[in-house]
């Protein structure tokens, strides 16, 4: 059976690494992204001659585009049966009462309306197959206490871990499992529109006296993705250095 790979959000420093992890495992790899950046031409370029890959370009915002990167993959006739769902507007800092509502709805079409689309239109063919690997970036925030003034960011997470838990629960039985990595803060430019005071003191709260690095994520979601994860699902997995 052909292995094919969708990660939304490819162009994150999650993305990039997780693909440069895990290429030799797959016969073609779907990219989407909503903006290239250097890491991601730089990726494929170090890629070219070694993996099959396809940039997808959508802003998961546009339902239109949700909609055209779909119909691109069914044109093209290799469905994803591992997919990766990465995108997420950036962590921001402002008290409830003072945010907008167009802030959490943005959230939701990025995060959670994207998802929606994309698993519908392809997890019939991984039941087909009796085969199919999801995984979804959530954070800690779902497992332990919330940080304040980040109430959007924090609803749009938890509808997430809502999704995948209602799907694992649905397609267990099925050959696909569906799992959620919930690292605490990164050391990656999705902090950047936080007080760098608040991304200091986490680090210093932290028992091992610092922030997460994306190198200690990545392993996690290639777990989930391979073989040997066939008997996980439904996992919210937290990593957060004891925090």
């Amino acid at each position: 059976m052909e292995k094919v790979l969708l990660v939304t959000g490819a162009s994150s420093e999650v993305g990039i690494e997780l693909v440069r992890s895990i290429y030799k495992e797959y016969d073609l790899i779907y990219l989407q992204y909503r903006q290239m950046n250097d890491a991601l031409n730089t990726l494929t370029a170090e890629l070219q001659g070694d993996a099959n890959i396809i940039l997808l370009e959508a802003d998961f915002s546009d339902e239109s585009e949700v909609a055209g990167m779909i119909g691109k993959i069914k044109e093209i006739g290799s469905p994803p049966n591992n997919i990766v769902h990465l995108p997420a507007p950036k962590a921001y800092n402002i008290q409830f009462h003072k945010d907008n509502w167009e802030k959490y709805e943005k959230g939701w079409e990025i995060s959670v309306r994207s998802a929606v689309k994309i698993l519908q239109a392809f997890i019939p063919d991984m039941v087909k197959k009796r085969y199919g690997r999801v995984v979804f970036m959530l954070t800690s925030c779902t497992h332990n206490d919330p940080p304040k003034y980040q109430a959007g960011y924090v609803t749009v997470k938890y509808a997430l871990l809502g999704l995948m838990k209602a799907l694992s629960a649905e397609y267990d039985a099925k050959g696909i499992t569906v799992n959620g990595v919930s690292p605490d803060m990164m050391e990656t430019k999705f902090l950047s529109e936080l007080p760098r005071l608040i991304v200091e003191q986490n680090a210093l709260n932290s028992p091992l006296g610092r922030n997460i690095h994306i190198e200690e994520v990545v392993p996690v979601m290639q777990y989930m993705l391979s073989d040997a994860g066939a008997a996980m699902t439904g996992q919210n997995v937290v990593i957060s250095g004891g925090l």
